[in-house]
């Protein structure tokens, strides 16, 4: 019975780039041991979009690397399905009720459709789910006792059924994305002037027309939440005061979570300490967009290339780079992912057969790796040098394969190295390394050594056509069969 590695302290050498202070900080976290961690997520109108797969890999990575690291994680991606108002201002219409309108169905079954549409990318590309989910529909109360906190304390107003959120009460609302208030725009239409004492100042509860369809009572009459408010209710109920981390994309810097610092603080409560940020994409040099025709849901994308090669392709690049797709990026992730695979495959193909034993010099090469990619991953998630070490490991790794027999100690440390690192921190590889794929692997390789002594009788007999055809059909399914000098050998 193998025995189970002892429980990995937690890290204190984590570094992470924090917006709000906008320099490099070691993380300490507000509990020792634990992380806690919010992501703002979906607006569940439509089909998930590359952008999206962009900031959920990126965040998923930044989890998982604190599993690896030793801390207990408490993952907080909210949904969405009430108040975000076309162009995210509080003038428009919700865009749940309008993708309502255009499909004719129920503001809820929009949201469950695109919700569990959402889901099901995520889980194509590997991501873990949350460990709490909220709704927006589902924490009303949460938002109503907030918006009175911050009434109470004079932060707030109430105007013709709305209340808005007085950002000239706040001397620190822009401190995030460090936008000045006076320097900030107006933009917004004279009706909606009327009812603010700013026009800068945001809609925490909006009164809900007649046929408006999504509305609860409130002590301002039957309305409806806005949209920032949710995230400041929903992370505090969740995670606590004075909570970890706060992620989103950078699109959500302002007036987003600009917003939610303000309606929380400003209520009295202590909120997220570090503020971690994704950059944006984009396709083919510009910036994805519908008007240009470049615009990507994730099932466009995942129609044409392999799911692990998409998540391949966005750890690729730091969280806070623009990642680019193209085809061109989508050949060298499938280049440099199949080389990845085909190294791993190997050494658990070679795994049931090889000698008992280390190799010592293989064995501190793998070592210097795994710590290239620990250090990479410290300092601030750099998943492109963690990357890079993976593929200095493949280099050593099939120097040494093809010089002749590796012994089964080394080998299990290499196969532990992808599949700890490639797969569990970076979430590649998917599919595990449990029992079962063991023994599919197993049995896999059992069958390949009869159809290699079955083409080497033909070879023998003088049968070539046999022999080539047995390897064209190989071929065909992604097996290819080299011969060298120490025999033949054959990957994925």
């Amino acid at each position: 019975m193998t025995q189970r590695p002892e429980p990995r302290l937690p890290d204190p050498n984590i570094v992470l780039y924090d917006t709000l202070t906008r320099q490099k900080v070691t993380f300490e976290p507000t509990t020792p041991g634990r992380v806690g961690m919010y992501l703002c997520g979906p607006t569940v109108y439509s089909d998930a979009h590359l952008g999206h797969a962009k900031k959920e890999v990126a965040f998923d990575v930044i989890r998982r690397a604190f599993t690896h690291f030793g801390y207990k994680v408490r993952y907080v991606a909210n949904i969405t399905d009430v108040g975000h108002l076309q162009n995210d201002s509080d003038d428009g219409e919700d865009k749940m009720l309008a993708r309502a309108r255009l499909e004719q169905l129920e503001p809820m079954e929009v949201a469950d459709k695109y919700m569990w549409s959402f889901v099901k990318d995520m889980e194509a590309l590997n991501v873990l789910k949350p460990s709490i989910n909220p709704r927006a529909t589902g924490h009303i109360g949460e938002q109503i006792a907030l918006i009175e906190e911050l009434i109470a304390r004079g932060h707030a107003y109430e105007s013709a059924g709305s209340v808005y959120f007085d950002v000239r009460s706040w001397p620190e609302y822009g401190k995030l994305s460090g936008r000045k208030l006076d320097d900030q725009e107006e933009g917004v239409r004279e009706a909606v002037r009327e009812e603010k004492r700013d026009p800068r100042d945001f809609a925490l509860w909006k009164n809900a027309e007649p046929g408006h369809i999504m509305r609860w009572e409130s002590p301002w009459g039957v309305g409806f939440p806005g949209w920032h408010i949710e995230c400041s209710a929903m992370s505090l109920k969740y995670l606590g005061e004075g909570f970890d981390i706060h992620g989103g994309g950078l699109d959500l810097q302002f007036p987003h979570h600009e917003a939610e610092i303000a309606q929380a603080e400003a209520a009295g409560h202590a909120f997220a300490r570090y503020w971690m940020h994704n950059n944006m994409l984009t396709i083919g040099g510009e910036k994805m967009s519908k008007s240009k025709g470049n615009f990507l849901t994730i099932q466009d994308v995942l129609a044409q290339h392999d799911a692990m090669v998409v998540r391949f392709l966005l750890v690729g690049s730091h969280y806070r780079s623009i990642t680019e797709f193209s085809d061109a990026a989508f050949e060298s992730a499938r280049s440099g992912y199949r080389r990845l695979t085909e190294a791993l495959h190997e050494v658990e193909r070679r795994l049931p057969n090889a000698p008992a034993g280390q190799n010592a010099a293989l064995d501190a090469k793998i070592a210097g790796h795994v710590q290239e990619f620990e250090d990479a991953l410290r300092d601030d998630f750099n998943t492109p040098k963690a990357v890079a070490a993976l593929f200095g490991l493949t280099t050593d790794l099939n120097a040494a394969l093809n010089t002749g027999e590796v012994p089964r100690g080394t080998l299990e440390a290499a196969r532990r190295a992808y599949r700890d690192l490639g797969g569990e921190v970076l979430g590649l590889f998917a599919g595990g390394s449990g029992p079962a794929q063991s023994d599919d692997s197993q049995v896999v390789s059992a069958l390949m050594d009869l159809v290699l002594k079955a083409r080497q009788n033909y070879r023998l007999n003088k049968q070539y056509a046999e022999a080539d055809e047995l390897r064209d059909t190989l071929t065909k399914v992604g097996v290819t069969v080299e011969d060298t000098k120490d025999g033949v050998r054959w990957k994925r």
